[in-house]
């Protein structure tokens, strides 16, 4: 295994590892939506609470729960994303080297 081979595994396992931390490190159970294993109606009322002048996003509105509580874990997959396309650039401009078409 060369070096770029090994950099490669390396960096896999380090992104997997991260993942992996991102989805443990979450408390699944105790989210201020209260997620069930049944549908529930999304609260689109009261999402921004005025606090004299400043507005704050509710506890308990779909933003709240996407951005604040799941932020860490939205990081990680957008950059696995990223990664994802990138490779799939590169993987497409690849010339091939030998042609098996006979």
């Amino acid at each position: 295994m060369n070096k770029r081979t090994a950099a490669a595994v390396g960096l896999a396992a380090a992104l997997l590892i991260v993942l992996g931390l991102a989805i443990v490190v979450n408390e699944w159970d105790d989210s201020p939506l209260g997620f069930d294993d049944e549908p529930q109606s999304i609260p689109y009322d009261d999402v921004v609470i005025d606090n004299g002048g400043t507005d704050t996003v509710d506890d308990s509105s779909l933003n709240y729960g996407v951005l604040e509580t799941y932020g860490p874990l939205l990081l990680v997959l957008g950059a696995l994303m990223f990664a994802a396309m990138i490779g799939g650039i590169c993987i497409a401009r690849e010339e091939v080297e030998k042609d098996d078409s006979n």
